[in-house]
């Protein structure tokens, strides 16, 4: 037996009886949601750095998206901020280095 103790997305158990196994699961208080997100961010952040793909990077903003909505945001208002921060003040595609202001 393997123990995990972490969140996993909400198919998971059904995948993992799909394929003849067992599993356990508890449903996070509320309270404890928002940390055990916050933790996946971090554990989904390494993995990209690790492999550099773009399923990790959607993992990622999987986890943003239930950050937001532990907030009080849903998905749309997350892409609305953003929308809203990329016209005022750009994106990163140019990768500019602010190197000093005087």
């Amino acid at each position: 037996m393997r123990v995990y103790n972490k969140l996993v997305r909400d198919k998971i158990p059904e995948i993992i009886r799909g394929n003849g196994n067992e599993c356990e699961i508890q449903i996070a208080q509320k309270e404890d949601k928002y940390k055990l997100l916050e933790k996946k961010l971090q554990e989904e952040v390494y993995e990209f750095f690790e492999d550099k793909n773009i399923e990790e990077l959607a993992d990622i903003m999987e986890v943003l998206f239930g950050l937001a909505g532990c907030l009080g945001y849903t998905e749309e208002d997350l892409l609305i901020a953003r929308n809203k921060k990329r016209e005022e003040r750009g994106g990163f595609e140019a990768g500019i280095l602010l190197k000093s202001v005087r």
